[in-house]
């Protein structure tokens, strides 16, 4: 499925242009003539697509709505465009997780290229949000006991540790420990120390 574009500004001549370039480039294209239309189109995250949208719109600001849609739990990401590029904007911008920042006129070589980089990260973002959630999966898999085994032998401790932790035998905290690298899908203590860390069970505040 091509990606969609949700192109935000309240210049009609430039949203016409703006849309021709881009289906041209074979993206599907929205346009929006304020902050508010785009809100009330209650976006769709799982399409793969990005935001152009300009700074100064009438009403809501750009910086105000890419606020609003971080709040929304939007993960679409948003390029920025500008005819006055100032400073402060530019930084606030991307400190919150603006993609780009492009100043008008912008070509349609520079253009394309923002959206493209944006849409290889949000690709990235969200197959590494898959992994994540399927590591959750296994995770709410395990028994309470397990669950502690995973715990203390992902921060170093021996068996004869954990056995005398959890007031058990050596020989049932290995079946534990067995049953936990079964649940969740690893062959060595390396790749569930590096599991326990993507899950951040292992912060630094915790022994």
């Amino acid at each position: 499925m091509p990606a969609l574009v949700h192109v935000v500004d309240d210049d009609a001549s430039f949203r016409t242009a703006i849309e021709r370039r881009l289906k041209l480039a074979g993206y599907d294209v929205a346009t929006y003539a304020t902050a508010e239309d785009l809100l009330d189109a209650e976006l769709d995250d799982a399409q793969p697509g990005c935001i152009l949208l300009d700074v100064r719109i009438p009403g809501l600001s750009g910086p105000d709505l890419q606020g609003r849609l971080i709040a929304q739990g939007s993960t679409l990401p948003i390029i920025f465009l500008t005819g006055h590029a100032d400073t402060p904007t530019t930084v606030r911008a991307i400190k919150a997780g603006a993609e780009d920042f492009l100043t008008k006129p912008v070509s349609s070589e520079q253009l394309l290229d923002a959206i493209e980089r944006a849409l290889t990260r949000q690709d990235a973002a969200r197959t590494q949000r898959g992994k994540l959630d399927t590591l959750r999966a296994h995770l709410a898999t395990l028994t309470q006991r397990e669950r502690q085994v995973f715990d203390l032998i992902v921060r170093g401790r021996i068996n004869k540790q954990v056995a005398h932790e959890l007031g058990t035998t050596e020989r049932t905290v290995k079946a534990h420990r067995h049953q936990v690298m079964e649940k969740m899908q690893v062959h060595s203590l390396a790749e569930l120390v590096s599991v326990a860390e993507r899950l951040g069970m292992l912060d630094a505040n915790r022994d």
